[in-house]
């Protein structure tokens, strides 16, 4: 990658001028170039009342972009604080506004936890977008004060089948276990879906959580006059400038990656060095404020942290470390290279500061120091090249109300139910439908990917991949931990972008719950396609009004995220994607709940109410390609009182294993938790529905699979009926075989063949 060639030689020409305009008169800006729209142009003149320097130019135009202003979904996200009630915040230490959320959970234990989109980048560059999507939010997790202590990735492709695919995501998954693995962080969980909605945009979420003390919150900002303002961690490159802030601020044309020198190069060594030169810092208390350098860089770093502090900062730009020394400045402002931090830093503090980064090797510059005048200045060999309100650009950037309508479409599509579909007719057809359902591209096993990461490292992996939730543990001495899912279905937002965010968010939930974990908190990543189209904004702001009042129902704060738009090729976007991480909490992990049963003889129970409901199911859409009707009917009370049950039988020990009803139904999660620990079950459906297609495949949500012992049937059972939670005896845990009574019998054998077939199938050919 040609560090020199981000911008063509035409744009290059006209940044380098740094204002010649003010010897030979005026020389027309790229702000369009730079993807700024006339009208915003003019907003910078308003408010410096003046041309704007191409080093002013460089920095509104990335800080002003969609990925780092939020200027089409500002006006919805604040429906977040709007239906975040006192009780929701009792545990809530840190909420949005900050790079990342912190929940309490208890004996004095934080945890901080975030997600982000790394989409664009990663077809471009597949395994550094997904690397340095990875770096990218550990840092947020480093820059609140926290030990990073696992990852997971949501990832969602084109068609399993399709070349692009082929090419993409080995990368992205390389990407994610190169870094990670490297860092030496756990990744618990995530998802891979496919989809030829997203063939063209694949999706690359990252997760992070990180554990800390109450009192080792550290926030961004810069305070104190005269306080110093010190770069730390890796130089400043040519590669990704104005990466992720512009290339994920526009939709693809027809055609592939056209963008490669926009996208980021990690060096997980790097970061790791930097994690613990960080805690070193925190630990001595040499920092005052502190901000990492992602998206639009330098940019960001210097007017987020005078914004947030007391509104003045002056810099020497020529001061920063170059691996390129012919950059202009307007390029070192852009650049998002990787692993680098920004410090506030007391002068009395500067000499133990810069004495612990000498010790771990990592080079650190005074880039300037805290002002009282309300301006950023920042300063080239002398000459002023920026002097603007920090708050313009980080905070006061444009706001949009987008236009907005319902698809003329959806009618159409949600009349179109999957009644009309046919249905396997004996049991030989429904023995040979599950067969196949399992080996289906989004049913198959993913150890494929998963196995590519490192899941133990650290020691305090309870649980992960393939069990429902991730489970850590932070306390040693307690057993305290955490619980973590991640989770949504795009088709369920296609059909209603309401429901769907509702359904992304009570999966996780109940994933949560399934493990053990006491949900708690909320992290979301709301993938969509141009909000310059008035019906993608229409989903866009269902999205955000069904997730943020099933939180409130749920009692669950979300305490940050990311908007990730322009998932679209041409005029076609990917299906709203309201990507929902959920935390909870567990008391010790040592009661965690796998999602198989271990054991012989055990009773089997499905929890929850079973409909016929296929709107947007696996089944509709692998056997038949259909996407039409209505999604499963969310009910938020009844997965509030599952959860409840689950969470409570686990940490009372009376559940042995709990596997949440979800994708591909009730067949799926038998199949999933015979073949966990390769112990068999033998069901009968009649207690389920009349029908034994409906009672294998329906997706009805607020359901869940148990298996209890003997002994604690009768605790159990009072436990459901305590909670009013409908629950069925279905079978027994043991042998080799799923034996479903009076249909089929199924052997381990040939479930574990077909299901984990399918990736290797395809991607080692």
């Amino acid at each position: 990658m040609d560090d020199g060639s981000t911008l063509t030689p035409e744009q290059r020409k006209s940044l380098d001028t740094v204002d010649k305009a003010r010897e030979s008169g005026p020389v027309e800006q790229p702000y369009a170039a730079l993807g700024m729209k006339l009208d915003e142009y003019e907003r910078v003149h308003e408010i410096l009342g003046r041309r704007p320097t191409s080093s002013e130019l460089a920095m509104y135009s990335v800080m002003w972009s969609e990925h780092c202003s939020y200027k089409s979904s500002k006006v919805h996200l604040r429906t977040f604080g709007d239906e975040t009630t006192e009780e929701m915040r009792e545990h809530l230490l840190v909420g949005i506004g900050e790079n990342a959320g912190v929940v309490d959970i208890g004996n004095g234990w934080a945890v901080t936890f975030k997600i982000e989109s790394h989409n664009h980048p990663s077809y471009v560059e597949p395994y550094q977008g997904a690397a340095t999507g990875v770096g990218g939010i550990v840092r947020d997790i480093i820059s609140m004060g926290a030990r990073p202590v696992a990852v997971m990735d949501p990832l969602r492709f084109g068609a399993l089948d399709h070349p692009d695919t082929r090419r993409v995501l080995p990368g992205v998954v390389a990407g994610i276990g190169g870094y990670g693995n490297c860092l030496g962080l756990p990744n618990i969980g995530g998802e891979v879906v496919f989809d030829p909605c997203y063939q063209g945009n694949p999706l690359v979420n990252a997760l992070a959580v990180g554990t800390l003390r109450h009192e080792d919150i550290h926030l961004a900002n810069a305070r104190g006059t005269g306080n110093l303002v010190v770069l730390f961690g890796a130089r400043t490159g040519g590669d990704g400038i104005g990466g992720a802030s512009i290339l994920a601020s526009e939709t693809f044309t027809e055609g592939g990656p056209t963008k490669r020198p926009a996208v980021q190069v990690g060096d997980p060594f790097a970061e790791k060095v930097l994690i613990e030169c960080c805690l070193e810092l925190f630990k001595a208390d040499v920092v005052q404020g502190i901000q990492d350098l992602g998206a639009a860089g330098l940019s960001c770093a210097f007017s987020e942290l005078a914004s947030n502090g007391d509104g003045g900062m002056l810099v020497h730009l020529d001061r920063a470390p170059l691996r390129d020394p012919n950059l202009a400045p307007e390029e070192i402002l852009m650049s998002e290279s990787q692993e680098r931090m920004m410090a506030v830093v007391t002068p009395g503090d500067l000499a133990a500061f810069l004495a612990i980064t000498a010790r771990w090797d990592v080079e650190a510059t005074v880039m300037g120091e805290v002002t009282d005048t309300g301006r950023l200045v920042v300063l080239w060999h002398g000459e002023t090249i920026v002097d603007v309100p920090p708050r313009s650009v980080a905070h006061d950037g444009p706001v949009y109300h987008r236009p907005m309508a319902r698809p003329e479409w959806l009618d159409a599509r949600q009349a179109d139910t999957p009644d009309r579909l046919p249905r396997p007719e004996n049991p030989d057809a429904l023995k040979d439908l599950v067969l196949r359902m399992v080996a289906s591209p989004n049913l198959a096993s993913r150890s494929w990917v998963t196995d590519q990461y490192d899941r133990y490292v650290q020691g305090n992996t309870a649980q992960a991949m393939p069990d429902d939730a991730g489970v850590l543990r932070v306390d040693e001495e307690t057993g305290l931990g955490v619980a973590l899912a991640t989770d949504c279905n795009g088709r369920f937002g296609a059909l209603d972008p309401y429901a769907g965010a509702q359904l992304a968010l009570a999966e996780a939930y109940r994933n949560v719950a399934a493990a053990g974990g006491r949900p708690m908190a909320v992290s979301d990543c709301l993938n969509f396609g141009s909000p310059e189209d008035p019906a993608v904004m229409w989903q866009f702001a269902q999205a955000v009004q069904g997730l943020a009042a099933g939180c409130k129902q749920l009692g669950i704060p979300v305490t940050g995220g990311n908007v990730s738009f322009y998932n679209q090729t041409g005029d076609v976007a990917i299906h709203p994607t309201p990507v929902v991480g959920v935390l909870g909490v567990m008391d010790d992990v040592a009661r965690r709940t796998p999602s198989g049963w271990k054991s012989v003889g055990d009773q089997i129970f499905l929890l929850g109410t079973t409909g016929a409901e296929f709107g947007g199911s696996e089944w509709a859409w692998v056997e038949h390609g259909h996407l039409g009707g209505l999604p499963p009917r969310v009910d938020l009370e009844a997965e509030r009182a599952l959860a409840t049950v689950l969470t409570g039988a686990s940490a009372a020990g009376q559940v042995l294993a709990a596997h949440d009803l979800s994708d591909g139904g009730l067949a799926q999660a038998l199949v999933e938790a015979s073949l966990r620990f390769g112990v068999g079950a033998s069901v009968n459906l009649e207690h389920v529905h009349a029908d034994a297609f409906t009672a294998l495949f329906s997706e009805s949500t607020a359901r869940a699979v148990v298996a209890v012992r003997a002994a604690d049937v009768d605790a159990f059972r009072a436990r459901c009926a305590q909670a009013e939670v409908p629950v069925a005896a279905i079978g027994a845990t043991g042998g080799e075989n799923l034996t479903v009574s009076g249909q089929f019998t199924l052997t381990l054998d040939e479930l574990r063949a077909a299901h984990t077939a399918t990736l290797p199938a395809v991607l080692n050919a």
